[in-house]
Formats: structure tokens, sequence, C-alpha cells
């Protein structure tokens, strides 16, 4: 079956280069120039990716990726922004992208990004068909429930995106098992890109201060000094 793939990119030059690369590897790529008409063939259905710029005219990406996040089912969101501070990058993982690209960006890294994160879609369907329902996980006072991706601590439901869960998810399974930061990349991401292990630091850095009592002395998800990091036994 032919993936479909909806570009939300209001550059023209951008957006057409993006269009063909999509189309190169095979997909059908489908591209809006606006938020607001992004959302609407969205809602059509159909849609297996969203590749989304984060300063869009009008309704821009953070609202747009929002929109998509609070609605039904799960589609990976690749945000493209022209910003590299890293407040726009966390902003718009907070917002619920899976992955973000700096422009300019190479044509190589926007194929492995989107591969990558097929690869992620196919590996959670596959593990999803081949286990039984997984069983929440209760300790000390934090619950995990993968079936209806809740959480919930100290009796308080906390709201995480979908990578948080997943990355959380992760650990919780391998509590004590101590990961580096390339092998959280490769097991949670779907990759592993020298230089992008910040992006894990991003993540654990959200997810403790959603769910630890104190984020400077967590309990949960611990620092392992000069290796990476460990869920607690």
């Amino acid at each position: 079956m032919t993936r479909t793939v909806l570009i939300i990119e209001d550059n023209p030059g951008i957006g057409e280069l993006v269009r063909m690369q999509v189309a190169d590897l095979g997909m059908e790529p489908v591209l809006v120039d606006n938020g607001e008409q992004g959302l609407v063939r969205f809602r059509q259905g159909g849609i297996d990716l969203v590749i989304l710029d984060l300063m869009l005219p009008g309704m821009d990406g953070l609202a747009v990726c929002r929109d998509i996040r609070a609605g039904q089912g799960y589609v990976p969101v690749l945000m493209l922004t022209a910003k590299s501070t890293e407040l726009d990058r966390v902003l718009g993982l907070e917002m619920g992208a899976d992955d973000y690209l700096t422009k300019p960006f190479s044509v190589a890294e926007l194929s492995a990004r989107i591969k990558a994160l097929f690869r992620r879609v196919d590996a959670l369907a596959a593990r999803a068909e081949a286990t039984p329902e997984p069983e929440e996980i209760v300790v000390d006072g934090l619950r995990v429930d993968p079936v209806r991706r809740r959480v919930i601590v100290r009796d308080q439901e906390v709201e995480l995106t979908a990578r948080e869960f997943d990355l959380l998810w992760y650990f919780a399974r391998h509590p004590g098992r101590v990961f580096s930061r390339a092998q959280l990349l490769d097991a949670v991401w779907g990759y592993n890109h020298d230089g992008y292990e910040h992006t894990v630091n991003t993540h654990i850095n959200r997810l403790r201060n959603k769910i630890e009592a104190d984020p400077a002395e967590p309990r949960y998800v611990q620092t392992v000094w000069g290796v990476g990091y460990r869920f607690m036994d």
C-alpha cells in the first residue's frame, strides 16, 4: 500500500523539494501551503506522515501540531523549522512532533528521517500484532498504562507527548538497565545519528519535569554519569 505524506510548507521552493523527495521514495505527496488547509486535508483521513513547517502564515505549525495530536489515532509528525534555538525545538516537541529538521537540511537527511519514522511505525505495529496486550506497570506511585497510553503519578494524571510516553514505557519495561543516549535514539526514535543525542537529553528533562517530585533529584529516570540513563529498580 502506498503511503501518503502530507506536506504543509509555505515556501514554494522547499515545498517542491520535499514533495519531489517524498515521491522519489515511492510515496504519495500532498502539498499545501497553509495550516488551515493542511488540517482540512488531514481530517479527511488517509495520511501516514505529516511534514510540517513551524513558521506558517496565519495558523502556525505549533497550533497545527497541537490540533493533530488532539484527535484520535497516531500519525507521526516531522517538523521543519528555520529557527535553530533549543526553545523552538522544545516547543515543537512539546506540542507532539516526533522529530524535527532545521533548515537548511540535506535531501539525504530528510530521506533518512522519513524512513526512520516509518520504520518505527512498522516496528510498533508488528510488535503489537506479535505480542499479547501489555499490562500496565505500577511502581512507587507511578502507573503507566500502555493500552490507554495514560500515566498516573501520585494519583494525578500526567499529560505526555507521544514520544515522551514511548520513552517512559521503554524505560519502565527495563528497570535497572542502563541505556546510552545512542541506544535510546535507536530504540525509541528509530534512528541513530551522531550529534543528535541532545534530543534524548531534551526529552528526558521534560519527562522529569512532568513525573518527578523533584526533577533535580529524580527517582524514576536516573542519570548514570558518563554512560546514560536508567529506570529505577
